[in-house]
């Protein structure tokens, strides 16, 4: 019996070891992911895509807008692996392929470029994922005048699905509960969504996302009744019916398109969201409390939204033997 108890002991010994190892593992993982990590092997790493961020912004300063959304597409497929970057092939269509990311997102060449430089100077160290998030950044501090630190360390990932981005990223339609469940999905709260759709206040849009909202919201009105009227007017001038343009394109926000700012929050406010999934936030009594502290206090949201930016960046990372270091973020190694 004593031998008996002995060896349930040495059992139950063995496998705390093996959760505490397991645990230490995963600790360890996540370590990997830490501000400066390339200040040792690729210190001009951050520098080379900030220099490449402005350059590119100095042509377009659009593109701020697209590496943000680029950023945030990419995170919420697989997690922020730089598989949004995989160019398609013959067997395969790609996320950035799939129609909801094109031709929206913008910005690839910059990544492109800043990958060229990096890895001319330090092959095989720096991933595309980082690159991408590091650019988001720097996008954010050029068109909004704030800065945050970015934890870096991710692996890149190997697989890049256009089917994978309808069930995960949120329609231009959708209301309060399925935004809350979607962010919920990759570990975000409701006031970060909130937070971070803030972003929404620079870019443009296709009037093909939005024009239901001007022609086709009902049989009894043809126009979304909680549309702004001189707004709806204006967009109709800038979207007219029955276009076969799919080019056309208008500003998030038209007061402010270039300014990262609190301004799409004062545009809910006022019924001139763009996309019902923006003038949702209006309806729902917890995030109208949200939108209102936001319009009213553009300093907490530009604190909220960097905070919330870095927990975006960490979701679902490749961090040690996982994924790999593309030598070129349009192509798995």
């Amino acid at each position: 019996m004593g031998l008996g108890r002995h060896t349930r002991m040495s059992t139950l010994t063995a496998l705390l070891w093996i959760l505490m190892i397991l645990v230490l593992n995963a600790f360890h993982l996540k370590a990997h992911l830490q501000v400066g990590f390339y200040d040792q092997s690729c210190g001009l790493a951050e520098l080379i895509v900030k220099d490449e961020v402005r350059k590119g912004l100095m042509k377009d300063v659009g593109f701020a807008a697209g590496l943000i959304r680029m950023h945030f597409h990419d995170c919420f497929i697989r997690g922020c692996d730089g598989s949004v970057l995989i160019d398609s092939t013959a067997l395969n269509i790609a996320e950035k392929d799939s129609s909801i990311n094109n031709p929206s997102l913008r910005g690839f060449e910059i990544i492109d470029n800043a990958k060229a430089r990096i890895e001319a100077i330090c092959k095989g160290v720096v991933s595309c994922a980082d690159i991408l998030a590091l650019a988001a950044r720097d996008s954010v501090q050029m068109v909004g005048g704030f800065c945050y630190d970015v934890p870096t360390g991710r692996k890149d990932g190997r697989v890049s699905l256009a089917v994978e981005t309808f069930a995960n990223l949120p329609p231009p339609t959708a209301d309060v509960n399925q935004l809350t469940q979607i962010f919920a999905n990759k570990g975000l709260t409701q006031e970060e969504m909130v937070t971070l759709s803030g972003a929404h206040t620079i870019g443009r849009s296709h009037c093909t996302s939005f024009n239901y909202r001007l022609y086709n919201f009902s049989t009894e009105n043809g126009q979304d009744p909680t549309l702004d009227a001189a707004y709806a007017t204006q967009l109709k001038q800038q979207c007219p019916q029955g276009s076969t343009n799919a080019s056309l394109v208008v500003p998030m926000d038209p007061i402010s398109p270039f300014v990262l700012d609190s301004g799409y929050y004062m545009n809910i406010l006022f019924n001139r969201g763009l996309f019902s999934s923006d003038q949702a936030l209006s309806k729902d009594s917890t995030t109208a409390i949200q939108v209102n502290q936001n319009a009213r206090n553009p300093c907490l949201w530009r604190s909220k939204f960097a905070s919330a930016m870095v927990k975006l960046g960490q979701v679902g990372v490749l961090t040690g033997n996982a994924g790999e270091i593309r030598a070129n973020c349009r192509v798995i190694n």
